[in-house]
């Protein structure tokens, strides 16, 4: 067994919340080395009859390995864990959810300190964790050389996506697609309030719900395309001067099965901006320059 192996095979786990418990049994069953920390040291114990090592000390943790992987509340909590302790030559990955901003500034954080840093987005909850074909993944960036050489004990608990060396670029991929759910479930909360007054059992209409989101998913490869090319009229089929008064019906409906529209109004709203500057021929994908603030 190499060097490289003996540092692959070991892992230095802080923080075991339900995220970080998952990763840890993912690891403990792939048959990892893992020294794992937490704050309340409960948590911690109930993983030493699995296999795990508990240190007493996050300090007496990082000592036990090369890499280490830090799984917290916030990056507050990562700052207060890792102060204080030494990571010269330590392999340092970053999974506490967290903005571009805060990865950049803690890699900036970690160099200073010695340490190699990667940066993670989970994209996934902690139930998909270390189940095969789960489609679990977790968004990496910073290191490409930390990446590449624990790129094995990493895709134990979850897929591997490298997005770039830039260390912000993990969170910004996470929360930008974070994002998108987050207005698909508007939408998605609106269609049942349109129709929870009515003699429609949500279950059937949910499987309606669930193929026609499908279907419109293949629109952000269109998206895309006229972003990159700067053309928003090409490949356009129901153009913004049409959805803009399509948007009465929806707001006129809503009205009748006295259901609020706040959840749309404020996208509608951009369509009208947009409309208005003249672009009427385009997708929408326009409203996204409307977006870019400073």
């Amino acid at each position: 067994m190499t060097d490289n192996n003996i540092q692959t095979n070991s892992i230095t786990l802080l923080g075991l919340g339900s995220m970080g418990t998952a990763l840890a049994r993912a690891w403990l069953a792939a048959g990892t080395s893992l020294t794992v920390w937490n704050r309340t040291p409960n948590r911690a114990q109930a993983l030493a009859s699995e296999g795990a090592t508990v240190a007493p000390t996050a300090a007496e943790a990082v000592a036990a390995g090369r890499l280490v992987v830090v799984c917290l509340l916030d990056d507050e909590s990562v700052g207060a864990a890792l102060d204080g302790i030494d990571l010269s030559g330590k392999d340092l990955v970053n999974l506490t959810t967290g903005t571009p901003a805060q990865a950049r500034a803690r890699a900036e954080w970690a160099r200073e300190r010695g340490a190699r840093f990667l940066d993670g987005g989970i994209m996934a909850v902690p139930p998909m964790i270390g189940v095969p074909d789960s489609g679990a993944y977790v968004f990496y960036s910073g290191s490409e050389d930390l990446f590449t050489e624990h790129r094995e004990a990493l895709a134990v608990p979850a897929g591997t996506t490298f997005v770039g060396v830039d260390p912000g670029y993990a969170a910004l991929h996470d929360v930008a697609l974070l994002s998108a759910m987050t207005g698909m479930f508007a939408g998605v909360a609106h269609a049942f309030a349109l129709v929870r007054r009515e003699d429609i059992a949500p279950t059937g209409f949910a499987s309606l719900l669930a193929d026609w989101l499908a279907a419109m998913t293949a629109s952000v490869h269109l998206a895309a395309e006229q972003l990159e090319t700067g053309d928003y009229t090409t490949g356009v089929v129901s153009n913004l001067a049409m959805q803009v008064a399509g948007n009465a019906t929806l707001l006129r409906t809503a009205a009748e099965q006295r259901v609020s529209p706040e959840l749309l109004t404020p996208y509608m709203a951009l369509m009208e901006r947009r409309l208005a500057a003249g672009r009427g021929d385009e997708d929408t994908t326009g409203v996204i320059d409307l977006l870019a603030v400073g």
